[in-house]
């Protein structure tokens, strides 16, 4: 069988080239007689493969010299408790709650201090972004948290908030390298690397120099510290290295399409394919407010679970695999992240046709 169109949210679609050139390299990476899966952490070698993948990722995102960025462990999950524990001075911050994940973190702010929901969009099933144009953020706050694209729920800040001059931290996870993004309007910024970077398993922060502190929560962690990762160059223990590796060759890759203005020009275009049919369709329907639309989820529906159910199963066997819609939302839902090409969401646009012709 042939490679599909791989439509997962996560782990996700990486480049073909990617993935070749890893394989070439199983075995002997450049001469060393090993893999980098099974090579020191501590080597010359593999010193040279972090180094180059930070320094890959600080030219793409123009990271200025006064952030730090580390690579770690625990996805993004885990920065949902890293982040109140290293910034909640006042015990204060707020969040913006716009999906699953926006929720968890949220929930996960409340262990360690008043966590405050400013604004949300669950009155809608999450189908839409809150204007978030005058907050009301608390003097006290520590910090202003959003998870920036929601994966589950298809929708994006394509306007940052205005958090009254508090730091705005980020989840990327499902946006990162989407699009260029200025820095410097965020204190922190992390993601998993399973959907727009790499393979399960690494997380990326970045992380505004004034905030990486001694002065962190009592009882934090010392793995869960941000200054032991940053002093340790994300080496303090073995770090996901063969993930990082991967990582660095993807960093690479976008490069080489021209950066993140040609990965933004691909990805518009790309959803713009789906975006356009689904807004003529009689069958299938978009779920997000169409001002709110992401680049990378983009769910839909027949408004039949039977239907749905037959769509995704009459896709699979045509090769364009896990279009299944998160458990908690039900339909349909295609990730089209920057590995995936113009022509798989051709190949879906030309399968939703067929299918939905079939049944007129």
């Amino acid at each position: 069988m042939g490679r599909v169109y791989n439509f997962s949210a996560g782990p996700a679609v990486l480049p073909e080239e990617v993935l070749r050139e890893a394989a070439d390299e199983m075995l002997d990476y450049r001469g060393a007689g090993m893999s980098v899966m099974e090579m020191s952490h501590r080597s010359k070698t593999y010193t040279g493969i972090i180094e180059a993948a930070e320094a890959d990722l600080r030219e793409l995102m123009g990271i200025p010299d006064n952030y730090q960025v580390l690579f770690l462990q625990g996805g993004a999950s885990q920065q949902f408790a890293a982040v109140p524990m290293n910034l909640m001075k006042n015990r204060v911050a707020d969040y913006i709650i716009t999906g699953a994940w926006a929720k968890k973190a949220w929930q996960e702010g409340q262990i360690f201090g008043d966590a405050r929901a400013i604004a949300s969009s669950a009155d809608e099933t999450f189908s839409y972004i809150p204007d978030c144009s005058d907050l009301d953020v608390s003097p006290d706050a520590d910090y202003v948290h959003i998870c920036e694209n929601n994966t589950i729920y298809g929708t994006k800040f394509h306007t940052l908030p205005n958090t009254l001059g508090k730091d705005l931290v980020a989840d990327v996870s499902s946006c990162i390298l989407s699009e260029p993004v200025d820095i410097t309007r965020y204190g922190v910024m992390y993601g998993g690397a399973q959907k727009n970077i790499g393979p399960a398993g690494v997380v990326i922060s970045i992380i505004r120099e004034d905030l990486i502190r001694e002065d962190v929560l009592e009882g934090t962690p010392t793995m869960l510290k941000w200054k032991t990762q940053a002093d340790a160059g994300s080496m303090y223990n073995t770090p996901p290295a063969y993930g990082i590796y991967i990582c660095g060759k993807v960093f690479k890759w976008v490069k080489a399409q021209g950066g993140l203005e040609a990965m933004q020009a691909r990805n518009q275009e790309k959803a713009a394919l789906l975006y356009d049919y689904l807004d003529q369709s009689s069958m299938f329907s978009g779920t997000v407010r169409k001002e709110d639309r992401s680049l990378m989820n983009v769910p839909f529906v027949t408004g039949d679970a039977d239907l749905d159910a037959a769509f995704v199963a009459e896709a699979k066997a045509a090769g364009l695999e896990n279009l299944k819609g998160h458990r908690s939302v039900g339909g349909m839902r295609a990730s089209i992240y920057n590995a995936m090409p113009r022509a798989g969401v051709e190949a879906l646009v030309e399968f939703m046709d067929g299918f939905e012709r079939a049944r007129k």
